[in-house]
């Protein structure tokens, strides 16, 4: 099996109450799935809108990586890896994290394979008839890092970006890796804790710089929070609410 994908477990899902004409897909931070996030976005749904919240996965490279699966509830296993930042703890993880300081090294190859992990999932909803221009990509903490990397490196014009808590990949390789970008455009809400110990908002203020080189400045809106350590509240919950609605009109 060494070297091989592992099979996806199936995403949480929270589905329209009517004829979903758009979509949100946002992913989780390290050590979570897919279902707090599904529970929240329950809470806030608006009718036309489906929200996936996928579980992360790994792909073995050379048996270095021991995938295991823990049954949860009725779903699918979720597959588990050792992350190096957390003392090689084996846990959810989209990608390796060896070091949260600005100048650590990155999973690069881990990174962009799971970017196009969210890439085939965003083609997947395309097939299923919600066009990208509909779909909202998001994410909290290593789930938000990979939502912007993905959106900024993508050919799929996305609707916007949700990117709580978070930072940029790789992003000594910006702007050249968005050079084919078709989301130069794209409308990003970012919001950080003012009190996070795990991402500090520095990181949150060198991102949004970052992400004023790459995107139309206009298009940021960088909120952040007084007290707030590395979560969510409830006038953030309330700001992706809002920019969600904004974003994902109905259609008449």
């Amino acid at each position: 099996m060494c070297g091989n994908n592992m099979s996806a477990p199936l995403p949480a899902i929270v589905p329209a109450a009517r004829k979903a004409t758009a979509a949100v897909i946002f992913l989780h931070g390290l050590g979570d799935t897919g279902h707090s996030w599904a529970e929240m976005f329950a809470g806030i749904r608006t009718s036309h809108v489906k929200y996936i919240c996928p579980h992360a996965q790994y792909r073995l490279m050379a048996c270095r990586i021991f995938t295991r699966y823990i049954h949860r509830g009725s779903s699918w296993g979720r597959p588990i890896m050792p992350v190096t930042l957390n003392m090689n703890m084996a846990m959810p993880s989209w990608f390796d994290i060896i070091g949260l300081s600005p100048d650590a090294e990155e999973d690069d190859s881990g990174i962009k394979q799971a970017a196009e992990n969210i890439k085939a999932l965003i083609d997947q909803e395309v097939k299923n008839g919600i066009p990208s221009h509909r779909i909202v990509l998001g994410g909290f903490s290593q789930g938000g890092a990979l939502s912007l990397y993905t959106a900024l490196t993508s050919q799929q014009r996305l609707a916007g970006v949700v990117a709580l808590s978070c930072w940029l990949p790789l992003r000594s390789s910006f702007p050249q890796a968005a050079a084919n970008s078709v989301n130069k455009e794209i409308s990003i809400l970012q919001c950080h804790g003012e009190a996070d110990p795990l991402v500090p908002l520095v990181f949150g203020c060198l991102t949004v710089e970052k992400l004023k080189s790459i995107v139309s400045p206009a298009n940021i809106n960088f909120k952040t929070y007084p007290r707030m350590p590395h979560s969510s509240c409830p006038q953030e919950i309330v700001d992706i609410k809002q920019f969600i609605e904004k974003q994902l009109p109905p259609i008449s």
